[in-house]
């Protein structure tokens, strides 16, 4: 999946995390983009592909997350991160003409259970949700097993199964952490999405794509989302809210009632009110500078 996946579990067994890198890979299998045997390449390749069940689930739920989020998550942007940008392998800056004329059209993916079908000139890209569909392969797996603590982490998607201490980057050094703290109880999930990993020159070229205006955002910088809800719909709910009007985006985290740490790209941290429903020995760096929510400024 192009990133680092690390399992921890206390059991130490070794067969139990073996398998957990195993249902990853079968997650890849299923879901890249960039693998050659995967059903979502030949997908994008072919117009059509008979489907497997974790691909299926994996479509099945960004159809969710498309009503969900009002649109604002739409796994059809893959024109643009995959023909345009080329993220991940050729990568080149898009033309403001190309951007325009990219076809991003969720209604150009028809699916049932057994295939799915894509019209000339759409591709799919599940990066905005893969890697927190993986993490709750891994979960699920653990938990039918009876394990009860353990750290599934795949990039800025994580389970922790028990309770964890979380550090989250600065986005301006890459050693360096803008915030860190612990969760406050067992089985809760922590993504963030940023605009800082992924980028051709610079940020403002970055993989996070408004499927709207069909061009990368740049009014966040990070959004970091703490939950009881499943990676993935943390995954794809912090994707949305990054691409979202900064209005819109702060009235869907409050209407999911997570708890949200965001740093916008003028540097102001917002962190939510309930916070410490899922986070406690919140920790900022010397840079960072905590601001009460104040919705009626957020424009």
């Amino acid at each position: 999946m192009s990133t680092f996946v690390t399992i921890t579990a206390d059991e130490r067994d070794a067969k139990l995390i073996a398998d957990g890198f195993e249902i990853i890979k079968l997650v890849e299998m299923s879901l890249s983009s960039y693998a050659p045997e995967a059903k979502i390449y030949n997908l994008n390749k072919n117009r059509y592909v008979k489907l497997d069940a974790l691909t299926y689930e994996a479509l099945s739920l960004s159809k969710k997350y498309f009503i969900k989020t009002d649109g604002y998550f739409d796994i059809t942007i893959g024109s643009i991160t995959k023909d345009l940008y080329r993220f991940g392998e050729s990568e080149r800056v898009a033309y403001s003409q190309e951007l325009n004329s990219a076809k991003v059209d969720f209604l150009a993916l028809r699916f049932d259970e057994k295939e799915a079908f894509l019209e000339e000139g759409a591709k799919v890209d599940l990066g905005g949700m893969a890697k927190g569909f993986s993490v709750d392969k891994v979960a699920e797996h653990f938990r039918s097993r009876g394990v009860n603590s353990a750290v599934i982490s795949a990039s800025g998607d994580i389970r922790c199964l028990s309770t964890c201490k979380i550090d989250i980057q600065d986005p301006f050094d890459e050693e360096g952490i803008l915030l860190s703290f612990e969760t406050t109880r067992y089985d809760l999930g922590v993504t963030t999405s940023g605009n800082y990993n992924r980028y051709v020159v610079s940020t403002k070229n970055n993989h996070l794509i408004d499927p709207k205006a069909k061009k990368p955002q740049t009014k966040f910088i990070s959004i970091t989302l703490i939950s009881e809800l499943t990676s993935s719909d943390l995954d794809a709910y912090a994707t949305a809210a990054t691409v979202m009007p900064m209005k819109k985006a702060y009235e869907f985290l409050e209407s999911l009632g997570v708890g949200y740490i965001v740093l916008q790209s003028d540097n102001e941290l917002v962190i939510s009110k309930n916070i410490s429903e899922y986070a406690k020995n919140l920790l900022l760096s010397d840079n960072s500078k905590e601001k009460p929510r104040d919705k009626e400024n957020k424009n």
